[in-house]
């Protein structure tokens, strides 16, 4: 046994390893992780209380959350750290998986395999090899200890172990909510291997034991639906019929990439209703044709049974009948469904080959070669994730009419600065969504007219960029990051009032978020609204004490507002220095702003001195207005007088 598990660890890292040197991807890491104040900003227990208290990233999952600000606090943003939980996380529960089962089934090497292909198959890969798919690999190792906990209990039940058992399957579902079919896999598990359904037994008793476990599951079910629907990732405006026929067709999707998993891709636009009627019918007659031999053979070959409903039991939150996204399916969503379907061909093999001349050979070398061939499949598609840019051209390769995959190649060129070359990719990306049936039905359709809107700004096109603005806001009137862009290209160009507007709506719906509440407060100086600006740079600091903008702004403000009751030449020092030693180089602006604060707090003498730094400075930049206003102060400074009015 000791062995298996060494050889787990190994194919594990042999396939994942690679990722350790892997980059994020700019698609949901940087909302999980990179670009998150809460998070880069570590654990905490402030952190903890967020985590449990606030959605993260349209999903209430707070271990996962606290996990994420735990690698934070351990590797700052460096993508490798991150990555190496995952891969140690999967392994984990890659090893203990073939415990588990071992120990339900006494079958040493059916075990063996089944844990070795749910550790390096290329289904696996989005899971392991996505930082942001953390939740995957943290309640896949819950969901491990929850069933070992279960079996221990069983052996043996007393409260504690009972206790244990709710204990954990409550964490896993704080990692991930799709653990909520637990309750009924493990009446599964009681018909097969545990055999605990028998002539002798009572089937009652077993039900009524699930019960807490399933108040549990009901419990984050309806946490799970209220999160998805207030943060927009829910909503039903698909047919029902249409979600039916994807969710069959998914099911063999899944099938066949079970033993052919070729092109694959981190998202498969949905098909609507251009599912050719003869695929659907396929699909739904190889559901029943599948679900029918299992319940026809459960007293003959009971693994059937238990392999095949543990497969469509753990699918049904996600197979898409609860449309959540504009995804027909997702690899990631097979990560614990697919142990049920490795079971049934495990052992199914293992039935059919009884009484074959050299069986046990043959069933090593096919399991060997199996085991090869999708290692190396599965190292292939990590190799895709090593960075944004390789992702999403392997996406478009396997994939057609992809506006995700569109959408975030525009997005990579925008943050390098090359919108030229973004406005294609954002155009194609909003020309699929145009051509829905349902274009308008989710926030991926205001998120890409949002963005083409800041590739306008940003090309200096503002007032060519309102009206998708309002079209993103008009689809999804509270997506946050909208109404910041939104607000700043009004104000750009002359409607003040209609920004702050929006600006103010952005801090309503999240009033934690930075950059809304600093151009607020900006704004509101535009008005002369010293006071409410000043609330609002303050609560940006309290949020990200190494916030430029606000410290600048705030500093120069208590150091030169007309306003005596604002004054405040201590602070003003405080909020300058902490600005300097965020840019830690001789800024002559940052410099500046120091030596107004100087004066007004009294100490003048300080204030020439870090004055005469910032003139050097100025005057090394050939920045000349600057130096003239510098020339300026320095003459009121050694006149012992501070700055009074508002300048800059």
């Amino acid at each position: 046994m000791a062995a298996v598990c060494v050889l787990l660890i190994v194919l594990c890292l042999l396939v994942f390893g690679q990722t350790l040197r892997h980059d994020f991807v700019n698609y949901d890491d940087p909302e999980y992780v990179y670009q998150h104040p809460k998070i880069t900003a570590g654990l905490s227990i402030d952190g903890v209380q967020w985590a449990f208290g606030n959605v993260h990233a349209r999903n209430w999952h707070p271990l996962t959350t606290i996990s994420h600000m735990f690698d934070a606090q351990l590797f700052g943003v460096t993508a490798g750290g991150h990555h190496f939980t995952n891969v140690a996380l999967h392994t984990a529960a890659a090893v203990l998986l073939f415990l588990l089962l071992r120990g339900m089934t006494g079958a040493l090497w059916r075990s063996a395999f089944v844990a070795a292909v749910f550790a390096i198959h290329p289904l696996r890969v989005e899971s392991v090899a996505w930082v942001a798919e953390r939740k995957d690999v943290l309640s896949g190792l819950l969901f491990v200890l929850t069933l070992g906990a279960y079996l221990r209990y069983t052996r043996r039940p007393s409260a504690t172990r009972y206790a244990v058992l709710m204990a954990l399957f409550a964490l896993g579902l704080l990692a991930k909510p799709m653990l909520v079919t637990l309750p009924f896999l493990l009446l599964l598990l009681d018909l097969w291997p545990l055999q605990r359904f028998t002539a002798e037994s009572k089937w009652r008793p077993l039900i009524w034991e699930k019960l807490p476990l399933l108040a549990l599951a009901a419990a984050a079910s309806v946490v799970t639906m209220l999160v998805q629907k207030t943060g927009g990732a829910m909503k039903e405006s698909m047919p029902f019929a249409w979600r039916v026929a994807n969710a069959f067709v998914s099911c063999v999707a899944y099938l066949r990439d079970t033993v052919w998993p070729t092109k694959l891709a981190p998202f498969y636009p949905h098909p609507e209703n251009q599912l050719p009627a003869w695929l659907i019918a396929l699909a739904i007659v190889v559901v029943l044709a599948v679900t029918t031999g299992a319940i026809a053979r459960w007293r003959r070959s009971p693994y059937l049974a238990t392999g095949w409903f543990w497969f469509l039991g753990m699918l049904t939150p996600v197979i898409g009948i609860v449309e959540v996204g504009a995804q027909a399916r997702a690899d990631r969503y097979t990560y614990l469904p697919q142990i049920g379907l490795l079971i049934c061909i495990t052992w199914a093999a293992a039935e059919l080959s009884a009484g074959w001349r050299y069986r046990r050979q043959v069933l090593a070398a096919s399991g060997a070669i199996a085991i090869v061939a999708l290692a190396a499949a599965a190292w292939r598609q990590a190799a895709h994730w090593r960075e944004s840019e390789t992702l999403w051209a392997h996406t478009l390769r396997v994939t057609s009419d992809n506006h995700v995959a569109y959408n975030n190649i525009g997005d990579l060129h925008f943050q390098r600065g090359e919108i030229d070359k973004a406005l294609p990719h954002y155009q194609k990306a909003l020309e699929i969504r145009s051509g829905s049936r349902i274009a308008n039905y989710d926030f991926l359709s205001a998120l890409y007219h949002s963005n083409y809107g800041s590739a306008l700004r940003r090309l200096g096109r503002g007032e060519e960029a309102i009206p998708y603005y309002e079209k993103a806001i008009e689809l999804q009137p509270d997506l946050a990051d909208t109404y910041l862009n939104y607000g700043g290209a009004l104000i750009e160009n002359g409607a003040v009032d209609e920004g702050i507007a929006a600006l103010r709506r952005l801090v309503e719906l999240e009033p934690n978020h930075v950059a809304g509440q600093s151009d607020l407060g900006t704004a509101l100086l535009q008005k002369g609204a010293e006071k409410e600006a000043l609330e609002h740079y303050e609560q940006a600091l309290a949020i990200e004490p190494r916030a430029l903008t606000p410290l600048n702004n705030l500093s120069w403000l208590y150091a030169t507002s007309r306003d005596p009751t604002i004054r405040d030449g201590a602070r003003a020092v405080v909020l300058a220095e902490q600005a300097t030693r965020v840019v830690p180089r001789d800024n002559p602006m940052l410099l500046h702003k120091l030596a107004a604060a100087h004066a007004a707090n009294g100490d003048f003498s300080r204030a020439i001195e870090v004055a005469e730094r910032a003139l050097r400075s100025a005057s090394a930049q050939d920045n000349s207005g600057l130096a003239q206003e510098l020339q300026r102060n320095l003459s009121s400074y050694r006149a012992g007088r501070p700055l009074t009015d508002l300048r800059r």
